[in-house]
């Protein structure tokens, strides 16, 4: 067995949320074994603690792994078993939640052509976008710094569930995604790479940018939209999800980043922390157009059986979004944290 190598880059074991996370932190920091039998059960999934804090050890064991514990668990049936029982509620969720948000869009979709214009379509329906205009106006510094913990779970990771997705694609929706791809990982300039301008941006207003540093504090709403993208990015089967998920991010980024960089500089933040937001304005005005047609066109053209899950994975994206935004501006118009357990900061 290869002994855990502490690492600053791994993600350090948070605190247990239930029963099910409980178990699985106790039986991961020993070798690998049969995990004992825990019921999983669940009204919702996306708002269940315990469940996407699992799920969430379960995905980081796939990217840079968890600290102190065997990297032989990655891989071990045992914990393969409980992943998909946790991951059957979750995936139950999101077709319930990409059902209503379609609906609600009044979405329709005749054959593949017709995708890149319902992408559109959900994407001018997106109302996730109303932390942005709070942001620009009227956050303190305090609320940008609890905004940043909040993305910091995905976007230390940026770009990385949506990369599992390439070596699943052929020919010009692959040539796409990486094309897309290439952007985020700062087109090798590692200073550059999205993740590394996003923790940039976390050091200047005071954070900690570790790796999975503020697991512990954030809420259900936010783990759902990490946990979420991993689960599309890691399956094969739902190639089409992950792929409507990145698109439907290209299709909604430019304006709401143009916005909290204009937030950031009216609280006197410099260049250092808004590159991130400014990076985005212009890159993913390109991205969005390559997303729509080049990317999830190009896909369902080939792949016509896949129309429906591209629109799952967007309508889930946007979605998710709208729930985390209505949290945060909840928590901070009656003045309080928007995180776990946390008062508001002097």
């Amino acid at each position: 067995m290869t002994a855990p190598t502490p690492s600053a880059a791994q993600t350090p074991l948070p605190t247990a949320r239930g029963p099910i996370s409980a178990a699985l932190l106790t039986a991961l920091i020993g070798p690998p074994h049969e995990l004992p039998a825990v019921p999983v059960a669940t009204e919702d999934a996306l708002t269940d603690d315990d469940l996407l804090l699992s799920l969430h050890l379960c995905y980081e064991l796939h990217y840079r792994g968890l600290a102190g514990v065997p990297e032989e668990w990655e891989w071990h049936p045992s914990l393969l078993a409980l992943r998909a029982r946790l991951e059957a509620p979750l995936e139950a969720a999101l077709r319930r939640l990409a059902a209503a948000r379609l609906a609600d869009a009044g979405v329709t979709v005749a054959g593949p052509a017709d995708v890149p214009r319902a992408l559109a379509a959900l994407a001018a329906e997106d109302d996730g976008v109303a932390v942005s205009p709070y942001v620009q106006r009227r956050a303190t510094l305090d609320q940008v710094a609890e905004l940043l913990v909040h993305r910091s779970v995905y976007q230390l990771k940026e770009a990385d569930p949506h990369t599992w997705a390439i070596p699943r694609l052929a020919g010009r929706a692959k040539a796409a995604l990486v094309e897309i791809q290439t952007d985020e990982y700062g087109n090798g300039r590692p200073e550059r790479m999205h993740s590394t301008l996003f923790a940039t941006a976390m050091r200047e207003v005071g954070l900690d940018d570790g790796y999975g540093r503020y697991v512990d504090v954030v809420p259900a709403v936010t783990l759902a939209t990490s946990v979420t993208a991993s689960f599309f990015g890691l399956h094969r089967r739902l190639r089409g999800a992950i792929t409507g998920h990145l698109a439907a991010l290209e299709m909604t980024s430019s304006l709401p980043m143009r916005r909290y960089g204009a937030g950031l500089r009216r609280l006197g933040l410099g260049p250092a922390a808004t590159r991130f937001f400014d990076e985005h304005v212009e890159a993913d005005a390109v991205h969005e157009q390559v997303a729509a047609h080049d990317l999830c066109g190009a896909l369902v053209t080939a792949e016509p059986a896949l129309v429906g899950d591209v629109l799952f994975g967007a309508a889930v994206c946007l979605a998710l979004d709208a729930r985390q935004a209505a949290h945060l501006l909840a928590a901070w118009e009656r003045g309080s944290s928007s995180l776990r357990g946390l008062p508001v900061a002097a």
